[in-house]
């Protein structure tokens, strides 16, 4: 364990609130598996977030809704479009093709973000029945390098996703975190964009586990979905422990201040980093994550004090993620460490 950690915001414990709503599941006896009125009234808040035509289910991990919203929506002998550096392709040992058996085109991008004039050559290639027929598009807001796609860049995804007959996918894990950076509502960034399915991530904002899906205007893929989870072991029993952290979730805010607080951290963070001559950050700071190219000799002895990880080997790149208890003390001891 280190006292310090940049090296994910799964590294922090959970909210202090969020403790307490365990304790607040733990008393007592509930139905199992969310069959209980309370679960789903929870639901139906989170969904109202994304719009009136919207649904939402609870899953334990982030892979899971990843994979639950991509299976609930494509046929084996279809194609997922993805950054090459998307959670989907990169950290999920490959657990998208294991169960929609679909294949994942990846695409490499400089900023994790896709456009329609990346992926159309990739289309013009897939004209006939020999080849997997383009269904999906997944993106990650916030991406992978903690850039974010703007509302006009994600509409502008969704319009060129339904004129050729696909749909929009976000993998939300830090949905929050995005929503806070751009300063608009969760239904302005989905629904009112044309996404079709959505992930609402909570474990990396302050949650101990436990995510949402939405779908979108897809009744029958949500109905659809309930089997899926089941058969993808995404099913909880225990329902309640997750049902009373989402409350708490939503309840006055939390997500915001959570992630608000990650994010401005991660500001302090690359400012103090710019005052550094050797230093270089490569990537917009928009949310939560710092990615900067560090003199190589430092790497080493700092990870012995402070967990953080090397992004890209070849040009000693760094990633540093803040998180909703990260603190400007935290900060100042490993500027100081870098400079001593």
């Amino acid at each position: 364990m280190h006292p310090i950690s940049f090296g994910s915001d799964n590294h922090s414990g959970a909210h202090p609130l969020i403790l307490k709503a365990i304790e607040t599941a733990n008393n007592g006896f509930w139905h199992g598996y969310g069959e209980e009125e309370y679960s789903e009234k929870v639901q139906n808040k989170i969904a109202a977030m994304f719009g009136k035509n919207a649904k939402a289910m609870f899953l334990m991990t982030g892979t899971g809704a990843n994979v639950l919203a991509l299976q609930s929506l494509i046929k084996s002998y279809e194609a997922i479009f993805c950054a090459e550096t998307s959670h989907i392709n990169m950290h999920e040992a490959g657990a998208v093709q294991k169960f929609t058996q679909s294949r994942l085109i990846t695409i490499p991008t400089t900023d994790g973000k896709l456009t329609k004039e990346l992926i159309i050559p990739h289309i013009n290639l897939m004209a006939d029945q020999h080849m997997s027929q383009p269904r999906i598009i997944s993106i990650s807001q916030a991406t992978e390098y903690g850039t974010v796609y703007s509302l006009n860049e994600i509409k502008a995804l969704a319009d060129f996703a339904h004129a050729n007959k696909m749909l929009l996918y976000i993998d939300g894990a830090r949905l929050a975190n995005a929503a806070i950076s751009l300063g608009c509502t969760m239904e302005e960034m989905t629904a009112q964009c044309g996404v079709d399915l959505v992930s609402f991530g909570a474990t990396k904002n302050g949650c101990l586990f436990g995510e949402a899906l939405i779908f979108i205007n897809h009744d029958s893929a949500a109905a659809d979905a309930v089997y899926y989870r089941k058969q993808l072991t995404q099913l909880i029993s225990k329902m309640r422990y997750i049902t009373l952290q989402m409350e708490t979730y939503i309840e006055n805010d939390l997500w915001k201040e959570t992630a608000l607080h990650a994010n401005q951290m991660a500001q302090y963070l690359a400012e103090r980093l710019s005052e550094i001559k050797n230093i270089t950050i490569t990537q917009p700071v928009q949310v939560n994550a710092v990615f900067a190219i560090f003199p190589k000799e430092i790497i080493p002895p700092l990870q012995e004090k402070y967990h953080f990880y090397t992004w890209n080997e070849a040009r000693y790149e760094v990633r540093l993620m803040c998180s909703w208890n990260t603190t400007k003390d935290m900060i100042n001891a490993f500027i100081k460490d870098i400079v001593a």
